[in-house]
């Protein structure tokens, strides 16, 4: 069945993705771009040549070239084709195809549904999945494997963590991965415990996490084939015609390129090895080239130093507010952090680096500062997340060009938590998304999925309101790190494309650069919050071709 399904998904986008053959007039669209100098450009016509880039941005007024076909665009609005910056590629396809509990609002909520898809799906061995959030659900404290054997207590279950920082596992799980009192947490992990006991209590935190992963049986190709179609075909629908993908296993890049050798990757993937050792297998020398006409890059690696706020994971330099005496997890040692950066670094790889809490960012960025004399040139080190970062640390992103590859929906998921984990003192440098940029440091967005909704619309509209979709709080929180609509716009593309060494190429609707374009139902420049939130993606176009289109 698998197989029948990518055969017919990899023909049907082997035709959409036939190369065009003759230049295209884009023509009748109110189109809206980006320039230079981060102002709003008007347009009314694309000139896509025959290699599928832009040959003209035509104003209003002028001369409309001749041109072998034209596409009548009918008025509608076109944006630069969308980049998110931070990204799990496999996760949002294997997401979209096993169990997702993200919607759900309580643990007896959760409860009924694992035990309706267990139901359903008779002939699995293990039960997997991701999306639970015991925040949302009000829970005041993590799940345990009891409550997961109340629903399914005759095969294994193991699910993700909303932010995939954690892991709960019912007693069937822990039996064949052979976890029990006498386990002991990882470096950079923790197992929870049983109240009162040693027992595990189901909950496996960052590092032990692996503990039970281990266990569950490794997705055959085909599983990651249908995986990446699906997942492209979601992203494409979200007008998002490149990603960073973080975290690329070797068994990723090898679907990625199968993908590729068959005609069937439509998107861009600009990728980031998970780890060294998948950097060295995939990347060999250095960085990748440029594959299938712009279409994939191994740009570099992601290393991870600390978890997420959720599971009390980031690496903060004081205590929890919640939580007195827990500072949180460092992945890494310094020496080991600094190692690992100097092994990428060599070779010339791009550092992409995990860090939430502001121990956590300090260290990274005093890392950079270290390591910058020694590995000069033009290196694009990046952090990813950087969402709490010490006031007196923030200033260092600029010293050396560091990137901060955020996430603005973080903000609004996290608005609650964060302020009952953090002090206010501490939320002064959280998601300083316009701090950042004002002291002159490169800010690019991404989404996070599927540890939240690829969405761009949502991310824009939190990016430039501070607000959630529901309107709260009321002129946002902390709206002084607001940003405007142009700054949002460009951290979805041009942006993007800078910090996956891309532009040039792609990210801006600019003579030369690949004809990435979308085409939505409203002007995300005059819309509100709430309006763009409510944005429709009609058509989304890669290369001059269609690749998804609403109808």
């Amino acid at each position: 069945m698998i197989k029948h399904l990518l055969t017919t998904l990899a023909a049907s986008a082997a035709v959409i993705a036939t190369p065009a053959f003759a230049d295209t007039l884009i023509d009748n669209v109110q189109g809206i771009a980006i320039g230079e100098d981060g102002k709003v450009e008007r347009f009314v016509a694309l000139w896509v040549d025959d290699d599928g880039r832009i040959a003209q941005v035509l104003q209003r007024g002028d001369e409309k070239p001749v041109t072998d076909y034209r596409y009548d665009g009918q008025g509608r609005y076109l944006i630069p084709g969308l980049i998110d910056s931070h990204l799990h590629v496999m996760g949002i396809g294997f997401g979209a195809l096993t169990l997702d509990l993200s919607d759900t609002n309580s643990l007896e909520e959760a409860q009924a549904k694992i035990a309706e898809y267990a139901a359903a799906n008779p002939g699995r061995r293990w039960i997997l999945g991701r999306g639970w959030n015991q925040e949302k659900w009000g829970l005041g404290r993590f799940p345990t494997a009891e409550e997961l054997d109340a629903v399914v207590a005759d095969r294994p279950v193991w699910l993700d963590r909303v932010d995939g920082h954690a892991g709960w596992a019912n007693s069937a799980a822990m039996t064949l991965a052979g976890v029990d009192a006498s386990s002991v947490s990882p470096t950079g992990g923790r197992i929870e415990r049983v109240a009162g006991s040693e027992a595990p209590s189901g909950i496996f935190v960052d590092n032990a996490a692996q503990l039970v992963q281990s266990a569950v049986p490794a997705p055959r190709p085909e599983d990651r084939d249908l995986a990446l179609s699906k997942a492209q075909d979601i992203l494409l629908s979200f007008g998002i015609t490149a990603a960073a993908d973080m975290g690329t296993t070797i068994e990723d890049w090898q679907s990625f390129r199968r993908a590729g050798d068959g005609g069937w990757l439509k998107m861009r993937i600009m990728s980031y090895a998970a780890g060294v050792e998948a950097m060295e297998l995939i990347g060999g020398p250095g960085p990748s080239p440029w594959l299938y006409d712009d279409k994939l890059r191994l740009n570099g690696v992601k290393l991870y130093l600390d978890g997420a706020l959720g599971s009390r994971g980031a690496w903060l330099k004081e205590p929890y507010a919640d939580d007195p005496g827990n500072t949180g997890l460092p992945l890494q040692t310094s020496a080991q952090l600094r190692n690992l950066m100097s092994r990428a670094a060599l070779d010339k790889f791009q550092l992409a680096i995990h860090a939430i809490g502001d121990a956590a960012n300090a260290e990274v960025l005093n890392a950079i500062a270290d390591m910058s004399d020694t590995y000069d040139g033009d290196r694009r080190w990046r952090i990813e997340h950087a969402q709490v970062v010490d006031t007196a640390d923030i200033g260092k992103f600029a010293n050396h060009g560091i990137i901060a590859s955020m996430q603005p929906v973080h903000q609004i998921s996290d608005r609650v938590m964060a302020e009952a984990r953090l002090d206010p003192a501490r939320l002064e440098g959280a998601y300083a998304w316009r701090t950042i940029l004002e002291i002159g440091a490169p800010l690019a967005f991404g989404s996070d999925a599927p540890v939240e909704s690829p969405d761009p619309f949502a991310n824009i509209a939190a990016a430039i309101s501070r607000t959630g979709p529901d309107g709260q709080p009321f002129g946002g929180w902390r709206p002084k790190d607001a940003v405007s609509r142009e700054q949002a716009l460009a951290g979805f593309t041009s942006a993007g494309a800078y910090a996956g060494f891309a532009e040039g190429r792609f990210g801006k609707l600019a003579k030369g650069e690949r004809a990435d374009f979308v085409f939505i139902d409203r002007d995300p420049m005059l819309s509100s919050p709430e309006s763009i939130r409510e944005t429709l993606v009609l058509a989304t176009w890669v290369g001059g071709i269609e690749v998804y289109s609403a109808d």
